[in-house]
């Protein structure tokens, strides 16, 4: 199965390919590895929660908690430049998550939960989504006029 997608990184279209056998290549040791962070946040999160409570936890509960070890390992069987892109993108997620706690702050108690956790859901893509788009179009900006938005290297003296 492929899909034809979108690039905002390259300005092009890729085939992206749904490959089951790929599964067969991953070590047991990278799935330990993610079962662990995940755990250890997790339980970190409940620590945070017996001591603060469930308020301040709730923020640390929105940590991707098995993100530190997908990073490393889309690193090393990817490379940096693919583990950049997939933290920018839980980047636009976690702005996403803010937009789908407001809304269950707001409508928690007032409305069915069905509805608080579909329109919750509706915030954070549209958000997460939303701020994606507008860091492309700011890039595709920059590129226009001439910045790259980095910094030019400092001369050595």
């Amino acid at each position: 199965m492929s899909l034809d997608v979108w690039n905002p990184t390259t300005g092009s279209r890729e085939v992206v390919r749904l490959s089951p056998s790929e599964l067969g290549k991953v070590k047991p040791w990278e799935y330990l590895l993610r079962f662990f962070f995940g755990g250890l946040v997790t339980a970190a999160v409940g620590l945070v929660a017996h001591r603060f409570g469930p308020a301040v936890a709730g923020v640390f509960a929105a940590f991707p908690s098995i993100l530190p070890a997908a990073l490393t390992l889309v690193t090393r069987h990817d490379g940096r430049a693919s583990a950049a892109e997939d933290s920018r993108g839980a980047c636009f997620g976690a702005v996403g998550l803010l937009a789908f706690a407001l809304v269950v702050h707001a409508a928690a108690g007032r409305w069915p939960a069905w509805l608080t956790l579909a329109t919750s859901f509706v915030a954070w893509a549209v958000v997460s989504v939303g701020t994606w788009a507008l860091a492309v179009r700011l890039r595709r900006h920059h590129r226009a006029s001439g910045r790259s938005g980095r910094r030019p290297a400092r001369a050595r003296t």
